[in-house]
């Protein structure tokens, strides 16, 4: 008898134990969402190889590559999942889909953001539902910030397309900051101040530093100079002018942290997408360390507050078929090739070689089987922008150079519409062929221009992280946020006109 009552209160104090460990579970005032589009485990585990060769380390060295120095903020976090990315309909999500499944935990189809899959119905983001609790929030993005991931965390629209139409529910949010690109589509400045009237509207990095030491409420931060479609330029493209993901990172939390109830705040490392639809590893490289300092900024908040902070980061999918490895390096690694490069595919287009092609297309003649090696010009300028050295190339790689040079100065090559269509996609063909020439010499391949459908990774830290760990649904992270914030409500959760 004694060994039953002993047994049964054994049981009893366990259940006890885990029913009030979940019952007063502390409930964070303030949670950090940090979404890297078009980022799996291929660009942290190619960024943390960069790292260990900027560093001064080895990346085929075991011992190098785990040096706390050379391993990224979220790979770095104790709670560790896995999140599926697929949408109503494809097994390849586009990133309305994916940010709607993140913001309001449901599916819907690719194109269609803050709606169901029929476009019919509305539903409330976990952003909106923080924000009428009484939270601040704040939503920042290296893309436009009316761009698709950013958007559904504020609005519905049945097409990711109509960016008026986004901007026009941004503006009537109320939310307390938005930060980083411009709105696209809106490219005047007055135009801007116009539509978002209830808002301050900076656009100088001093007037935006400057909300550290005097915060306000309801304002909207472009930086200065916005490279392609009202975006943040690529990090490897940054200016001084410009503030970092980081930076702008930073600049929201002074203005959300004097908030009783806490704040809730979306960032996306939106340039790390458009990197690797073009398959250039370095400006990803570039754009997951700026994201991943921005993550920094987080953790510092939360040494501040660590019974009161949570940090969730994690991608809406991965771009571009990028692997570690390729069929020409085998087993070996070379990422220090990486590291003569100094300017994004987009900027050496619109510079370097908007220029070179100003002066030498005219009368240009395909036909010429030596038109690029050739001219010396724009080998220097192939080593100058991305440290790839003709002479050191195989006659198959300066074959594959010679064809896309062809193809982008007068739009006619060798090869069939096929061919170009699978070599160089929609991208300028001889920029695409030097960046896909490059990362095979250092070990990186590329499949796809495109998304693929493969499983994320998310990293937590902080308060009720442990919600996090586990392989689930993509449209289950908005579910588990709510469940932190022990918000009550069952996702997803329809809008009322």
């Amino acid at each position: 008898m004694k060994k039953r009552i002993f047994t049964f209160l054994a049981v009893l104090a366990t259940l006890i134990l885990l029913t009030s460990s979940s019952v007063f579970a502390r409930t964070p005032k303030y949670v950090f969402f940090f979404l890297g589009d078009g980022m799996s485990n291929s660009q942290i585990q190619v960024t943390e190889a960069y790292l260990t060769q900027f560093n001064g380390g080895d990346a085929t060295v075991a011992e190098d590559l785990l040096k706390p120095e050379n391993r990224l903020n979220m790979s770095k976090m104790q709670v560790t999942g896995m999140q599926t990315t697929y949408d109503s309909f494809a097994l390849m999500t586009d990133s309305a889909s994916s940010a709607t499944a993140f913001a309001c935990g449901i599916k819907t189809k690719s194109g269609t953001i803050g709606m169901d899959n029929t476009a019919t119905t509305s539903y409330k983001s976990v952003a909106q539902l923080a924000h009428e609790r009484g939270m601040k929030v704040g939503v920042i993005s290296s893309v436009s910030l009316n761009h698709a991931t950013p958007a559904a965390y504020y609005a519905s629209v049945q097409n990711r397309g109509d960016y008026v139409g986004i901007a026009e529910q941004m503006a009537a949010t109320g939310y307390e900051f938005f930060g980083g690109g411009g709105i696209n589509k809106i490219n005047d400045l007055n135009d801007v101040k116009a539509l978002f009237s209830d808002y301050k509207v900076l656009n100088d990095r001093n007037a935006i530093i400057a909300l550290k030491d005097s915060p306000q409420d309801r304002v909207l931060c472009i930086n200065p100079w916005l490279q392609d479609s009202q975006a943040m330029p690529y990090a490897i493209d940054r200016p001084e002018t410009n503030l970092s993901l980081r930076e702008m990172t930073e600049v929201a939390i002074s203005c959300l942290e004097n908030s009783k109830l806490g704040f809730f705040l979306m960032v996306e490392g939106g340039k790390i997408d458009w990197a690797c639809h073009a398959n250039d590893a370095a400006a990803t490289v570039y754009d997951v360390l700026d994201f991943d300092d921005a993550i920094g900024a987080a953790k510092k908040f939360y040494m501040e507050h660590p019974k009161e902070t949570l940090i969730v980061v994690t991608g809406d999918h991965e771009t571009g078929g990028m692997t570690v490895g390729h069929a020409t390096t085998a087993y070996s690694a070379h990422y220090d090739r990486l590291l003569s490069q100094n300017c994004s595919f987009t900027y050496f287009g619109m510079n370097q070689f908007a220029e070179h092609k100003a002066a030498y297309a005219d009368g240009y003649d395909y036909t010429n089987p030596a038109n690029l090696a050739g001219n010396s010009e724009m080998l220097s300028l192939m080593e100058d922008a991305f440290g790839l050295i003709y002479s050191e190339l195989n006659d198959f790689q300066k074959q594959k150079l010679e064809d896309a040079y062809d193809q982008s100065m007068c739009g006619t090559n060798n090869n069939s519409s096929d061919e170009n269509s699978v070599l160089y996609g929609y991208y300028e063909p001889i920029i695409v062929t030097i960046t896909h020439i490059l990362n095979e010499n250092a070990s990186i391949g590329w499949t796809s221009y495109s998304h693929t459908g493969v499983p994320v990774p998310v990293f937590a830290m902080g308060t009720e992280a442990n919600l996090f760990g586990g392989f689930y649904d993509n449209t289950d992270i908005a579910k588990k946020i709510v469940a932190a914030l022990k918000m009550g409500y069952r996702l997803p959760v329809r809008k009322v006109n």
